[in-house]
């Protein structure tokens, strides 16, 4: 494992019905790579309050559901006061490793980027090996094709829930405007490479089981269409044609 860089860092693990996994994921989280780890659940119906409040973490609870974006905005608005120089996203259902910690916030603390994503697609055949079924594939590869055509990217995974910011881009991008729903993380990516931060990708293996949350289809369609539309806003802001306060600083 590399050296450390000098910077504190918050791990953030948005949370909903997490229960069974959360204590196996939060032991998993290198601890000498991480000052502090905050969990915000978003009015679980199962114990997972119970058993956060059993681990030396920082519990914030919402009274009502508010979605999983409004959850992040949660989560970064505490890391940020926290004075957290990068801030890694973990979900708490064990889908995504905690052990790749270092290799996510390593370009962030040494000033080579400001958003790192945990790429389920960098490496050939990861995707399979990890259990991502063949239509979900098939979805991020297709939409991840577009947003690069927009962002004038060549990233392979814009759809990855494994990532870590530094405090800048979030202080300056207006995540706060974002949706509160899962099309969250595509507008944060949008809004990153419109206001020209650094994006780059690490390998990221993950595991597919009944614990690790999924979107059902329902929301994934819905999902893919305001994906779909915020990239559309994305050009038509650029073109001065109608503006948008996503992409306004």
């Amino acid at each position: 494992m590399p050296e450390r860089p000098a910077g504190k860092v918050v791990v953030v693990m948005p949370a909903r019905n997490a229960a069974r996994t959360l204590e196996q994921t939060y032991a998993a989280i290198p601890r000498d790579w991480v000052d502090e780890i905050i969990l915000v659940d978003d009015k679980s119906t199962d114990a997972t309050i119970d058993v956060a409040r059993r681990l030396p973490l920082h519990l914030i609870w919402h009274p009502h559901n508010v979605g999983y974006g409004g959850n992040q905005k949660t989560c970064y608005l505490d890391a940020l006061q926290r004075d957290a120089e990068a801030i890694v996203m973990l979900h708490p259902d064990g889908q995504y490793e905690p052990t790749l910690i270092p290799e996510l916030v390593t370009p962030i603390l040494t000033g080579r980027a400001d958003l790192v994503l945990g790429s389920r697609l960098a490496e050939p055949g990861a995707w399979r090996r990890g259990g991502m079924p063949v239509h979900k594939y098939v979805a991020n590869r297709g939409l991840t094709a577009i947003e690069n055509r927009v962002m004038d990217t060549r990233l392979s995974d814009l759809h990855t829930g494994y990532r870590a910011y530094s405090r800048r881009l979030l202080l300056e991008i207006p995540f706060l405007r974002n949706a509160l729903d899962f099309s969250f993380d595509s507008e944060v990516l949008l809004q990153a490479a419109h206001f020209g931060f650094r994006i780059v990708e690490v390998p990221a293996r993950t595991r597919y089981s009944e614990d690790a949350s999924s979107i059902t289809l329902g929301p994934a369609s819905v999902y893919a269409v305001k994906t779909l539309w915020a990239a559309l806003r994305l050009g038509l802001h650029r073109r001065g044609v109608v503006r948008s306060r996503k992409f306004s600083p």
